[in-house]
């Protein structure tokens, strides 16, 4: 049902799939921010979980602003915030045309022309096939017989197989040499997967978080457990490298109309090698994230009201052109076609604007943040994610750890 809202009320949904930790968090900060001053007006904001019904495309839509981490698997509410976009214009954080319509094979095509170093990346035909009466006629036809040696041959050993639209991991296997190239590819079933180059001996691997025009750079440790992936490391890469992988981020975000999502890359001294930056829908929980958690909901918060309280509009259209226009200029350096990208992100986000409306409107937010993760309400939050998350022989254990991480964090902030 719909109600009646004043002109001032803002509403921030969040379509959710099995999280609990850090929509608590948002819910809770939200809560102590209170109304938002912005432009001599105050703008209360509430939040909302959004669940799944039936529902008429002319329905109305009660939320100003609507925060996905579901509709890229689940695509009931993906339809629902298609038609949310189009006919209420309501605002999402991520694009839900281009994620469905531009994954991670897409991602790696745009990437490449716009002159990032990407690894080299095949794509090869589907082992078994997906079930479809025609499929048998068109294959028989026209699918040319392939060396899948030959095509391996081409990309270099070590490489990685992996689907070519990604998924948690999903199907990824490390081929060193031609019986576990076979292997992999005859366990791909109906998965369509890329080959892609493996990088040896890169110094180090960055994995970045960009929501809005705000990105955190964190040194990832993919082979661990995902408690330990992210290492609290601060001014771990090269300066350049370090700009290098924040203007990729946003060039990805900007370009694909995607404000909440996060990048993978290989560096080597300076040489940036991005290799996944396809994740609009990031995890960010607590027993993920740890000690830069603060800075991920800070920043979701941040990111939200200020779309929410100025009536950003949402855009479903892309502008690739004026990316395009910069990638193919011959007078370009590399180093110009960084800024080039960099000021089109900043056009894109409003960066100045929102800058302005952090240091004024939502000046408070930070301390409210710091002094909640400080206090007996987050380690109760914690304690709640740990005893849901781990057997109860690790409770002490991870207890243990997540406080060590967050007290880190609080000593460094204050």
């Amino acid at each position: 049902m719909t109600t009646a809202r004043d002109d001032t009320s803002r509403l921030i949904g969040l379509l959710l799939g099995t999280e609990s930790d850090w929509p608590t968090a948002f819910e809770s900060l939200v809560g102590k921010l209170g109304p938002v001053p912005h432009a001599g007006r105050q703008y209360p904001i509430t939040t909302e979980r959004v669940t799944i019904e039936p529902f008429d495309l002319r329905d109305p839509v009660r939320h100003d602003v609507v925060i996905d981490r579901l509709a890229w698997w689940y695509y009931h509410p993906r339809e629902w915030l298609k038609k949310a976009a189009l006919i209420n214009d309501t605002y999402l954080l991520n694009n839900p045309f281009t994620f469905q319509a531009m994954e991670k094979h897409s991602a790696y095509c745009a990437m490449i022309r716009l002159g990032f170093d990407i690894p080299t990346t095949v794509l090869v035909p589907y082992k078994n096939p997906i079930d479809h009466e025609k499929w048998a006629y068109t294959a028989g036809t026209y699918n040319l017989p392939f060396d899948l040696d030959e095509v391996a041959g081409r990309v270099g050993y070590p490489m990685f197989m992996k689907p070519f639209d990604g998924g948690a991991w999903r199907g990824v296997s490390k081929i060193d040499d031609p019986d576990a190239l076979h292997k992999a590819y005859n366990e791909s079933g109906e998965m369509l997967m890329h080959l892609q180059a493996a990088v040896d001996n890169f110094d180090s691997f960055a994995r970045s978080l960009t929501i809005g025009p705000r990105t955190q750079v964190m040194k990832f440790r993919p082979e661990l457990p995902m408690h330990d992936r992210y290492e609290v490391a601060h001014d771990f890469l090269p300066p350049s490298a370090g700009a290098e992988i924040e203007t990729l981020s946003r060039t990805i975000n900007a370009f694909f109309r995607w404000e909440f999502n996060s990048c993978e890359a290989l560096v080597t001294g300076t040489r940036v090698q991005p290799i996944d930056y396809a994740n609009a829908c990031p995890d960010i929980s607590i027993t993920s994230l740890h000690y830069y958690f603060p800075w991920a909901i800070t920043q979701l918060i941040s990111w939200s009201i200020f779309c929410a309280v100025t009536g950003r509009k949402t855009k479903i259209d892309t502008s690739s052109r004026e990316w395009f226009d910069i990638a193919d200029n011959p007078d370009f350096s590399w180093n110009d076609k960084l800024a080039g990208y960099a000021g089109l992100a900043d056009e894109y986000f409003q960066t100045q604007a929102y800058e302005e409306f952090c240091a004024t409107s939502l000046a408070s937010l930070p301390a409210i943040v710091l002094d909640w993760v400080d206090s007996p309400a987050f380690d109760d939050l914690l304690v709640r994610t740990v005893t849901t998350t781990y057997p109860a022989s690790e409770h002490d254990r991870f207890l243990g750890h997540f406080r060590g991480l967050m007290a880190m964090y609080v000593a460094d902030q204050r």
